[in-house]
């Protein structure tokens, strides 16, 4: 395994293996490509009566609350979550894997793009889709994102090709997803029945 470094990321792309559409450049780090804001939003509400409380194996308290904004810039508050996505599509072949960090400038302000979800299996997403970005200002003061900054650094990592890529797996949620997509945790199956105390 090993990171893809500047001119073999540019060569990946070169050759159609690695998709990042629209492509720049002009992003590409010495061991990442920046990717930026999309300017389409969405978080839940606070206070949901109906739904109190978020269920993941219930669609509807998941969906319950929902807003959903495009707008050019967005103030984060402390202490506040929202959904983003990447202005970038990503399409991975089977042996590159991603893995998606914030930016240390944006860090240094309390920003967090990608809370606890950050890596992206091999073959994500046929066709290319945005990734969804969990964004939290864990700052004490708010701050402004605009669309279109470089939000995140995804890092490539060469492996061994899989077997069974993401986008050829059933249970591939978000295969094509678009931006600041909501959980699907509900398509889950139980991997324990209810009752079941063994293990």
């Amino acid at each position: 395994m090993s990171i893809l470094v500047d001119f073999e990321i540019r060569t990946e792309i070169a050759d159609g293996h690695l998709i990042v559409e629209p492509f720049d450049d002009r992003l590409i780090q010495p061991n990442s490509y920046d990717v930026r804001l999309d300017n389409k939003f969405s978080w839940h509400e606070a206070v949901d009566e109906k739904f109190p409380i978020i269920d993941p194996y219930m669609p509807e308290s998941i969906l319950s609350g929902v807003v959903q904004v495009e707008a050019e810039s967005i103030v984060i508050k402390p202490g506040h979550f929202v959904l983003g996505a990447t202005y970038e599509r990503v399409c991975l072949p089977k042996y590159i894997v991603g893995q998606l960090t914030g930016k240390s400038s944006l860090a240094r302000l309390g920003i967090m793009v990608h809370v606890t979800a950050g890596f992206i299996d091999a073959g994500f997403s046929h066709p290319p889709a945005q990734i969804t970005l969990e964004i939290v200002n864990v700052g004490n003061r708010p701050v402004r994102l605009h669309a279109g900054m470089s939000i995140a650094q995804m890092v490539f990592t060469r492996t061994q090709e899989c077997l069974v890529p993401y986008n050829e797996k059933p249970s591939a949620k978000y295969n094509g997803q678009k931006a600041a997509a909501h959980s699907l945790y509900y398509l889950n199956k139980p991997m324990v029945e209810s009752g079941n105390t063994n293990g």
